[in-house]
């Protein structure tokens, strides 16, 4: 069995970080980690660009 291409799992953990953060039920938790929903999708939208970025310089001749 082969693994997912690491850009969608990016796209699937941004989707999905997304549908919590936007969830009625964490919404509603008193939760205050040190790291944040919006911290990790920071993260993930940085590893996103770094994997645009290194596939850009792929393709250039």
């Amino acid at each position: 069995m082969s693994r997912p291409n690491l850009y969608t799992l990016v796209d699937a953990a941004i989707f999905i970080l997304n549908e919590i953060a936007a969830h009625p039920d964490f919404l509603t938790l008193e939760y205050y980690p040190d790291l944040t929903i919006g911290d990790a999708q920071t993260a993930l939208s940085c590893l996103k660009q770094e994997l645009e970025d290194n596939q850009k310089l792929d393709v250039v001749p």
